[in-house]
């Protein structure tokens, strides 16, 4: 059974801009409002506690509100800030959870199944994180359920650090007002003018008279919060149950302290893979900042494994991009691309898999982890007749490929990404050339075979009228000049057509 924990931050415009610009507001008793303009009027879009007790509320005209309250203080509404300081938010929730979703412009959610041991309980964690917020100036409730509606509605309607029991979750809404469902503005409106201002006399009444009169959505929200009805979450981070966890008593700053607290959280997460027989392609270890920055060093394997010494290799160089700060005193641990994986045998390496994943492997993955995932790769052959569609990227070490060259039609060992224009002579039109110059340089053909004519495939989705036709045809020829040098050059286009034909060099054999 999953567990949902939501968390909102009430007026999160106000707090937002006031830890942007501590000079915004900074004078608490005087009242504070932030401002937009909507069709050439200064409107509230946001209001303090202290202006909205002078009777001040959003959407009200911001000359209506300073003629009632002059001592009002102003700034300027900025949503998009105020989204990415939201998204900010949500990222340092990855100490709580590896599956963070955010919830409309003042919340989040996170799913909390399987992690609220880490921190003694899910009251622990509540306290914990609220106390976290309210340290940095960011007010917050905070509620858990099965559900995400469930824990919306405790959240902003029920009492703080509220925490519905497992399957508790109907008893514990029942009291809260309609507003707590996320229903549609007209049904939410609709409903205590006809006496209707409680969940619980909601689910008093009959299902199809409830839906024929309010909607289908009424119904939805209520089953999505009693958790008879699915609730899809768009997760910030892609949810995982690969996460695991190391708070320290005191915070760590120095480099061995960082290389050694990397080790031990790869050995953890490593040993619940071994437990139960999978391994993994990507690892994430996350350092955790006290003023709550993160710094994520990500390490991948080109085989599935779980050696967390090999991990460790591979993670300690990247350390030096970690700035502690004052401290580090959380650190988390992810695994992605996680797969079964067997046991194997250290010492007999009869199996040349094993011998792979000795020898080749370890290289490999420090390759990959010095110079990019995407500067490592396999060539492999792709079933196509155009030369540049007839190779395709794949990892060092994924299983062999099925296609396989044609030793009939052999192809250079570099192939150029564009093909280059070159001068060529021939005796006769349909002649392989006699000689050719490139980059400035004359080569004399010794040998030549071909031709081997390619036509674009015009079958292919894709493919417009221009790029099919005579024009486009190649014959492709394999020459060797008087200095041993080995070229593949092609002539595009046919004697007769309405463009006279070109030449190229589209590669080097050896």
């Amino acid at each position: 059974m999953a567990r949902i924990l939501s968390v909102w931050c009430p007026n999160w415009p106000i707090t937002t801009c006031r830890r942007r610009s501590p000079c915004a507001g900074s004078d608490r008793s005087s009242p504070f409002a932030l401002l937009v303009s909507e069709r050439g009027t200064r409107r509230l879009a946001a209001v303090d506690d202290r202006a909205r007790a002078l009777g001040l509320s959003a959407g009200q005209k911001a000359a209506d509100a300073l003629a009632l309250v002059p001592e009002l203080v102003t700034a300027d509404h900025d949503p998009a800030a105020d989204r990415a300081a939201l998204e900010a938010l949500c990222d340092w929730c990855v100490r709580f959870s590896p599956a963070v979703a955010i919830d409309g412009d003042d919340g989040l959610f996170l799913d909390i199944t399987g992690t609220d041991h880490l921190w003694g309980g899910e009251a622990a964690m509540l306290v914990d994180l609220v106390a976290r917020l309210a340290r940095w100036g960011v007010p917050a409730r905070a509620a858990i359920a099965d559900t995400a509606g469930a824990a919306w509605a405790l959240a902003r309607f029920g009492d703080d650090l509220a925490i519905a029991p497992p399957g508790g979750q109907r008893a514990a809404i029942e009291a809260l007002p309609v507003a707590a469902l996320r229903l549609e503005e007209a049904a939410e409106a609709q409903l205590p003018r006809l006496g209707l201002r409680r969940i619980g006399q909601l689910l008093a009444l009959p299902r199809a008279q409830l839906a024929k009169r309010f909607g289908l959505s009424t119904t939805l929200r209520l089953d999505q919060a009693l958790g008879q009805a699915a609730e899809a979450l768009t997760f910030r981070r892609p949810a995982s149950p690969w996460f695991d966890r190391l708070a320290f008593f005191e915070p760590i700053s120095a480099p061995e302290d960082l290389a050694r607290v990397a080790g031990d959280a790869l050995a953890l997460i490593c040993r619940r893979l071994e437990a139960e027989g999978r391994g993994a392609k990507r690892f994430e270890v996350v350092f955790h900042r006290l003023d709550g920055q993160a710094f994520p060093v990500r390490a991948g394997l080109a085989r599935v494994g779980r050696d967390a010494r090999r991990l460790t290799r591979l993670v300690v160089p990247k350390l030096d991009k970690v700035d502690p700060g004052f401290g580090i005193e959380v650190v988390t641990v992810h695994a992605a691309a996680v797969e079964p994986m067997a046991a194997a045998q250290e010492r007999l390496d009869a199996d040349p898999d094993a011998t792979l994943d000795e020898t080749l492997a370890p290289l490999v993955d420090r390759l990959v982890n010095r110079l990019g995932e995407h500067r490592v790769w396999r060539a492999d052959p792709h079933p196509s007749h155009v030369p540049e569609r007839s190779v395709v990227r794949a990892g060092p070490l994924d299983p062999v490929a099925t296609a396989r060259w044609d030793p009939d039609r052999p192809r250079p060992v570099r192939l150029f990404r564009r093909p280059e224009a070159i001068t060529a002579l021939a005796k006769v039109p349909d002649d392989p050339p006699v000689q050719f110059t490139w980059r400035g340089r004359a080569h004399r053909v010794r040998r030549a075979e071909g031709p081997e004519r390619i036509g674009q495939e015009w079958w292919r989705a894709g493919v417009g009228e221009g790029e099919t036709g005579p024009g486009k045809v190649r014959d492709y020829y394999r020459v060797e000049d008087e200095a041993g040098g080995r070229f593949w050059i092609y002539r595009q286009g046919l004697f007769g057509s309405d463009e006279a034909p070109k030449w190229w060099i589209h590669g080097l054999f050896g």
